[in-house]
């Protein structure tokens, strides 16, 4: 693989990460019809995902700081909770206990917890059909196909209110399992996300915040899973340079598809890149049959 042809791959996942059209199912088309062989890098891979993860802390930073200072917070109280279920009471007046979810950050840290576990079990025992969907152009584009349905029908979803504090758990998990479905090549996981929240009835800034912010443990838990194959894999210097190239070029096209992605997504013009993917979909489906 060129240097270009890794810059080429990284502009396509900085854009497609964020906007709703899925940026799996689109490598995998781009790679199938002109034959781009990244030799089956993992390596390349994380790295293009590492570059979309900086984009997210680099947007929702102080989102993310409130985040962890909040969990840290949690673990504190939960060890002093701790302590006084197993101290003496020699007064006789009833113990008191800490309230452990008493914020909206706070929810919402359990709330990514939350997601984030179906998603891990769907991505790990799912991992050789994700491969597998990916060398073929059929599958990204019945997907892309059904990623223009769920966003055609997200735009379409009235009275979006809910902040963390309204959430039920759940309705977590419900949005875990779509970003567990999401790793099929042309399910775009931003846009199932998202519509997964309008569903559950999140006001739709909330909505793109979590849908962007739940992809930060998915993407760490794949470069985790990753790390073994990454550790075989023989990369030589020029490749590395390649693949910088890459993720830079990721990090560059991300940060204005995240800007771009939430103001459509409140404006309720979803419905713009639901054609793409129909599309999109649709010439995937011919070239499988025609290339």
């Amino acid at each position: 693989m060129s240097i270009l042809q890794a810059i080429f791959l990284g502009i396509v996942q900085g854009l497609t990460e964020f906007l709703p059209v899925s940026s799996s199912g689109h490598l995998a088309i781009l790679q199938n019809i002109f034959h781009i062989d990244v030799g089956n890098s993992v390596t390349f891979d994380v790295m293009l995902h590492v570059g979309t993860l900086l984009v997210v802390f680099l947007v929702y930073w102080k989102d993310i700081c409130k985040l962890v200072a909040e969990a840290l917070k949690m673990v504190a109280d939960i060890f002093s909770n701790l302590k006084t279920l197993f101290a003496k009471n020699n007064t006789g007046e009833p113990k008191k206990y800490r309230r452990i979810i008493r914020t909206n950050y706070r929810k919402f840290v359990v709330l990514i917890l939350i997601s984030t576990i179906p998603t891990g079990l769907m991505g790990y025992f799912g991992k050789k059909l994700i491969e597998d969907a990916s060398s073929t152009l059929l599958i990204p584009g019945i997907c892309l196909l059904i990623t223009g349905v769920i966003l055609l029908l997200s735009d379409r979803v009235e009275n979006c209110w809910k902040i963390p504090k309204d959430v039920s758990w759940g309705e977590g998990v419900l949005i875990g399992i779509a970003q567990g479905f999401a790793t099929l090549p042309g399910i775009s996981r931003s846009g199932t996300t998202i519509a997964a929240c309008t569903f559950c009835g999140f006001e739709r800034r909330f909505a793109v915040k979590y849908s962007f912010i739940l992809s930060i443990p998915a993407i760490l838990g794949a470069a985790v899973l990753e790390l073994g194959d990454m550790a075989s894999e023989g990369v030589s210097a020029a490749m590395v340079g390649n693949y910088a190239a890459g993720m830079i070029a990721a990090a560059v096209f991300g940060y204005f598809a995240i800007r771009t992605v939430g103001d459509l997504v409140r404006k309720r013009r979803m419905k713009y890149f639901a054609f793409y993917c129909f599309a999109a979909g649709a010439l995937a489906i011919a070239g499988r049959f025609l290339l």
